[in-house]
């Protein structure tokens, strides 16, 4: 996580007086799983009938944690959004959510899910027609880890993921690399701004 504590320290001020939202960290997370999710479109996918549907667009939930418990509210084209544009609707669904406000239409229409989960053993999905896959980060904490030259050690901020899919529509190979792909672009946050 340094390349994304990084960032996030060295423009968060600025992005503040620009967008008058807070840099979080989902909208990095959003971002990052969105540009693997154009990879690896099964992640992406539901079961209706008999058939897989691909989708070409991320309709993406966000767990909120309410006085009432967990809620999902969804962040409607969320592929369209910059880093700003996430952040507000996610600042305005999660106001929503804690004041009993959000609609049908807030919690409908999710195809892929962030929730954070304090347990890494989660079982497989079957939601019909919920989202195919769960993402699940934990939050950073400070790790030891091999150095540049692999022969020291040093501490640096790391985060366990998991993935939760359907297996019936995702495959194993295609849920690593999918993490994979989320890990390099959080490692590199670069590669999140210019999309590649």
């Amino acid at each position: 996580m340094s390349g994304v504590l990084a960032l996030r320290a060295q423009h968060k001020d600025r992005f503040r007086e620009t967008h008058g939202i807070g840099l979080g960290f989902m909208s990095f997370f959003a971002r990052a799983c969105i540009a693997a999710l154009r990879q690896i479109p099964a992640i992406n996918a539901e079961i209706r009938g008999d058939e897989i549907v691909y989708k070409h667009f991320v309709h993406l939930g966000v767990a909120v944690g309410t006085p009432q418990g967990l809620v999902v509210p969804v962040v409607h084209h969320a592929d369209r959004l910059s880093f700003a544009e996430i952040e507000r609707e996610i600042e305005r669904l999660a106001g929503l959510a804690r004041t009993g406000k959000l609609t049908i239409d807030d919690l409908s229409g999710g195809t892929f899910t962030i929730s954070k989960r304090r347990r890494l053993r989660l079982a497989p999905l079957d939601a019909d027609p919920e989202p195919a896959a769960v993402w699940h980060p934990r939050h950073a904490q400070d790790r030891e880890a091999a150095g540049g030259g692999g022969d020291e050690i040093v501490v640096r901020p790391m985060m366990y993921v998991a993935l939760s899919y359907d297996h019936r529509i995702v495959d194993g190979e295609q849920a690593v690399t999918f993490l994979v792909r989320v890990k390099e672009r959080l490692e590199d946050p670069a590669r999140l701004l210019l999309e590649i």
